[in-house]
């Protein structure tokens, strides 16, 4: 080809690559903050959608009923109905998004899926589960796919990685939720958000099951985990200790499985589907200190949290109608709320508590199981009995 010529079909890919880039940076400038009414943080975590092919994809595990009008067009409902109920600053996607198995289109599958988060013009993040990948795009296309979907702030992988630098699986970023603008932590992150790649399945011959958190993402989270404590605790604003974080993965650890029914809130009705082998990523975020709980999915008619060494462990319930389920027992959905308290000067401050309840899909959007994850005075009284029994 003669140098200058023009050449339509490079020019669209040109503009069309320069559209995408242009889109994700508008959506990288989207940060999240603070309510400055409320001094509230609302998310909805959405676990195993499960979504297929539409109106033409059957419902699981439902009652006789139902099965003549239901289909992915009710989990696409139920997200309209929590989105309305709850009004969230933030939706979580957690996984199993899609059921690659029944889905004839990845890509089409996708759009259907969050398209109630699109739509809501609400600032939503999505990581993967153990079937997004098995249609017709691999783990990293099907990430890259809701990379460039309107209003998310997922990423493929850290930002922050150096050239040398590589980390195992797609999806492993962290969102910052900013102070209250006006304020003096207007600048600073209060509350920290994790997202991780959990994986499949293994990929080691002499290892059964379901793949885990690798060593080079513990890596890259104990660096961004350290790097927002020194921020925080840095000037302007310095703060005496750290801000609370959040983690998001798909599949549990096994560590949820030293739960009874003693010692958490919600139903444990299967087995813990964790990996076969333990990375040691509990032991990691205990050793960063400001992990407060963990949210996953995978096991659908879990629905429990349970608190191990100062780290709730939360599975959030079935949400999909195209997942399997139990007859009789409601989809669901995970709200977590994080409230600032007032300083003395009467201005919103840093994080005062965090909260979590469960809602049904049922006629009432039932709301149940509330729980205290995690608070400022919890932890004070803690430290004063530590106190105590060494004096």
């Amino acid at each position: 080809m003669a140098s200058g010529r023009w050449n339509p079909v490079l020019a669209a890919v040109v503009v069309i690559a320069l559209l995408c880039s242009a889109a994700v940076a508008e959506q990288r400038r989207r940060r999240l903050r603070f309510d400055s009414n409320n001094g509230e943080f609302r998310i909805l975590q959405v676990a195993d959608m499960h979504y297929a092919g539409g109106e033409a994809t059957s419902c699981e595990d439902i009652l006789p009923q139902q099965v003549a009008s239901c289909s992915d067009l009710n989990t696409t409902a139920f997200i309209r109905r929590m989105i309305l109920a709850e009004k969230p600053h933030l939706i979580v996607f957690t996984g199993d998004n899609i059921f690659g198995f029944d889905a004839t289109d990845a890509a089409e599958s996708m759009n259907a899926a969050f398209a109630p988060a699109v739509s809501s013009n609400i600032p939503w993040a999505a990581i993967l589960g153990n079937h997004d990948q098995e249609s017709t795009l691999s783990r990293e296309g099907v990430m890259k796919h809701i990379v460039g979907m309107k209003n998310t702030l997922s990423q493929v992988n850290p930002t922050e990685l150096h050239d040398d630098e590589d980390i195992d699986g797609f999806g492993n970023y962290n969102l910052e939720v900013l102070g209250v603008k006006g304020s003096e932590l207007a600048n600073k992150s209060v509350l920290n958000l994790f997202f991780l790649d959990s994986g499949d399945y293994s990929t080691v011959p002499s290892i059964p099951g379901y793949g885990w958190i690798k060593p080079s993402q513990q890596a890259w989270f104990q660096r961004a985990s350290r790097k927002l404590q020194q921020d925080y605790r840095s000037a302007p604003a310095a703060q005496k200790t750290h801000a609370p974080s959040l983690v998001y993965f798909h599949i549990p650890l096994p560590e949820y499985a030293t739960f009874d029914s003693t010692n958490f809130t919600g139903v444990r009705q299967e087995g813990i589907s964790s990996a076969s082998v333990n990375s040691g990523f509990f032991t990691t975020m205990v050793e960063t200190g400001d992990v407060k709980a963990v949210f996953a999915g995978h096991d659908h008619i879990n629905d429990f949290c349970g608190e191990l060494l100062g780290i709730n462990l939360c599975y959030a319930g079935g949400f999909g109608y195209h997942a399997y389920g139990k007859a009789g027992w409601a989809r669901r959905a995970r709200m977590v709320l994080a409230t600032l308290e007032k300083t003395e000067k009467g201005v919103w401050g840093d994080v005062k508590s965090i909260k979590t309840w469960k809602r049904l899909d049922d006629k009432n959007l039932t709301a149940i199981d509330a729980r205290v994850l995690w608070s400022k005075r919890s932890v004070g009284s803690r430290r004063k009995k530590i106190g105590r029994r060494r004096m």
